[in-house]
């Protein structure tokens, strides 16, 4: 089994250079975690923006689209800003024949406690198992229904609506 991952920037690739610096989107996360995992699969990054996700636009989202349509994998894992990853999610429904995941994490995957190499493996499992075709958000250990979500902003998770 092959695996893609698209990025598209957000909190998991931000790189802050001092407490008191503005943050950039660097390359991928997920590139690291996964050097850092035993992982058994084939797997490809593909990196199509680098943006926080509150300035992603409609036509961000609809190059996401055509960056899912297009990869030859039917297992995809898209690393997301949290604030708007469900309005990405949303554009993504109805792509036939992929099981598309998207997670994030409300702390750069560089930090030392950082949710993203916990958001990351819980993604590929999602990926690995959901049974048919469908667009799904792993974060905070659940899986969630892109139409079914919500992020609390307050608590720092992600909830069923």
């Amino acid at each position: 089994m092959k695996l893609r991952f698209i990025t598209v920037g957000g909190t998991i690739d931000k790189i802050y250079f001092d407490q008191l610096s503005e943050y950039q989107i660097g390359a991928p996360g997920v590139e690291r975690i996964l050097l850092d995992l035993p992982v058994a699969f084939e797997y490809t990054i593909e990196a199509v923006l680098r943006k926080d996700s509150l300035d992603m636009t409609p036509e961000d989202r609809e190059l996401v689209r055509i960056a899912v349509d297009r990869c030859p994998e039917q297992h995809i894992v898209i690393t997301h800003g949290t604030d708007t990853m469900i309005e990405t999610a949303r554009v993504l429904i109805g792509i036939p024949g992929k099981r598309i995941v998207l997670t994030g994490a409300m702390q750069p995957a560089n930090f030392h406690h950082s949710d993203a190499t916990f958001n990351v493996g819980m993604a590929i499992g999602a990926a690995i198992t959901q049974p048919t075709a469908g667009v799904w958000i792993t974060m905070s250990g659940q899986v969630f229904d892109p139409l079914k979500a919500r992020k609390n902003r307050e608590r720092g998770v992600f909830e069923h609506t």
